[in-house]
């Protein structure tokens, strides 16, 4: 029988509700398909910032290495700056592993309404994968004067032709998987930078020209947002920058009903490190606590998770389960207009799963 090693980091908030959740349904669905998950649980986050002034230690990132992948609940306190949870514990592991492909899935369930009144189950499906390791988020720069009142922050985006041309490929490639409208949109804002977006449109051109059956389309981030709005029926693969692409993913998780819905990965996609999967939603510490947070996106993720580790089957069988759950409009949390609390929403996919 295999066994996986899954990292659990189930982080702040509503992080430590989620991630128990989305490890019952790996428990049942491992079941099924023959398999085994060794959970390593990893305390690391804002409780572990308390007590040692940092987010995790010294050597996380060697515990992490040895695992087939990661499943994270969420980062962020109300009493830490987001830059220091941020910096101390995600983006270290990004950088690390070289989990370069973030990927955004946004799709529009049965049983869901979007806040687009025209919106229609179905009508959106498309991917936003996101360069995950460099360009604006690549913490190059420093302060000058620090605290003092003449200071100055300079802040610095590093672009590669090698980190821009491996993501459009990936955007390319997971184009040709889907098998659905065949299109990328290039997301820049190469009116105004120069340099960085003037080299990505070159080298999104350079990469588009070798996939002559996709078709494509470059797009200012300010228009884009503006189409996800207007026309997200005719995305497919949406590629773009680390901060571009993070907002607009916040933008595409919204319009297909839920911050609750929004699973991610960030993926090596030459599998020499350990992939991280997360949902998008945070910590949100509003809510934590209160046991009415919406397990779906961190379960979607798990689904994320089983595909990576090439466990197809499975993945679809838990995508199809929340998919029924959705469908049904019988058990909700409060996010999608419902009542019912996390543990009876992952009941009720676990239910579904047989």
């Amino acid at each position: 029988m295999k066994t996986f090693t899954i990292a659990v980091i189930a982080g702040d908030g509503v992080g430590t509700e989620v991630v128990p959740q989305a490890k019952r349904v790996l428990e049942k669905i491992a079941k099924k398909h023959a398999v085994t998950f060794s959970f390593q649980d990893f305390d690391w986050g804002a409780g572990h910032f308390f007590r040692w002034g940092r987010m995790m230690p010294a050597g996380a990132i060697d515990l992490l290495q040895p695992c087939d992948a990661i499943l994270l609940g969420a980062v962020g306190h109300p009493d830490i700056p987001d830059h220091t949870t941020l910096n101390g514990l995600l983006l270290p592991i990004r950088r690390a592993f070289d989990l370069y492909a973030n990927v955004r899935p946004a799709y529009l369930y049965p049983g869901v309404e979007s806040p687009l009144a025209k919106a229609r189950s179905g009508d959106i499906d498309f991917v936003v994968v996101r360069e995950n390791t460099e360009g604006e988020y690549a913490q190059v720069g420093g302060f000058v004067y620090h605290l003092q009142p003449e200071e100055v922050a300079i802040q610095t985006s590093v672009f590669t032709r090698r980190g821009i041309e491996r993501i459009v490929r990936f955007a390319f490639g997971l184009a040709v998987k889907r098998d659905k409208k065949k299109r990328v949109a290039s997301i820049t804002k190469s009116n105004a930078q120069g340099y960085s977006m003037v080299l990505w449109d070159r080298t999104f051109q350079e990469v588009a020209a070798q996939y002559p059956g996709i078709e494509t389309e470059s797009l200012l981030v300010d228009a884009a947002a503006m189409n996800f709005i207007r026309r997200p029926e005719s995305f497919d693969v949406v590629v773009g920058s680390n901060l571009f692409c993070d907002i607009l993913s916040d933008i595409s998780a919204i319009i297909v009903g839920s911050m609750g819905l929004a699973a991610s990965a960030n993926l090596d996609p030459l599998r020499r490190f350990p992939s991280l999967f997360e949902p998008v939603h945070g910590s949100a510490p509003d809510i934590a606590g209160r046991g009415v947070v919406n397990p779906m996106a961190t379960i979607l993720s798990a689904a994320m998770m089983l595909d990576h580790l090439q466990m197809t089957d499975a993945a679809r069988a838990v995508e199809a389960a929340v998919a029924a759950v959705l469908a049904e409009r019988k058990v909700r949390t409060p996010d999608l207009g419902g009542k019912n609390s996390t543990e009876e929403v992952t009941d009720a996919v676990l239910e579904k799963l047989g």
